[in-house]
């Protein structure tokens, strides 16, 4: 069984590379990592690294963040399905105003990862930071 540490992830998220997992026994791509694949629940895992590129799947606009996030908002969430398989959270780098005029023409766009920091919260599991999947439109 291969470990990714959260440190390794967002580490790597950082400088525009996405970790992920593949499966031994499948072949399925299990990102963000975690202990069994995700198709068959296998431990054999070995890491991967990732294109980082996918396409938006969907999206939402906050414009009232949770508590503890005020000072980030308004900002885009979306899910993107990367071109390896799995689907993952992050933030789309575009306005929420131009997301909302767009709506679902912004569904199935490209996009590429990179990492940004943030302080860390209560909850998160680096006290010292908090890094979040950032998405860069990269389609016309």
């Amino acid at each position: 069984m291969t470990v990714i540490t959260f440190k390794e992830y967002f580490d790597a998220l950082l400088e525009d590379k996405l970790l992920g997992l593949k499966c031994q026994d499948c072949g399925a791509i299990t990102c963000p990592p975690k202990n069994t694949c995700n198709e068959c629940k296998s431990y054999n895992l070995e890491k991967t690294t990732l294109s980082g590129k996918g396409v938006i799947e969907t999206f939402t606009s906050t414009y009232i963040p949770p508590s503890g996030y005020e000072k980030e908002a308004p900002f885009v969430i979306g899910m993107v399905q990367l071109k390896e398989g799995p689907w993952i959270p992050g933030r789309i780098e575009i306005a929420p105003e131009e997301a909302d005029k767009l709506g679902k023409e912004l569904i199935g766009r490209e996009v590429e990862v990179s990492g940004k920091k943030f302080p860390s919260e209560q909850f998160y599991p680096d006290k010292d930071r908090r890094v979040v999947p950032i998405f860069k439109i990269i389609d016309k």
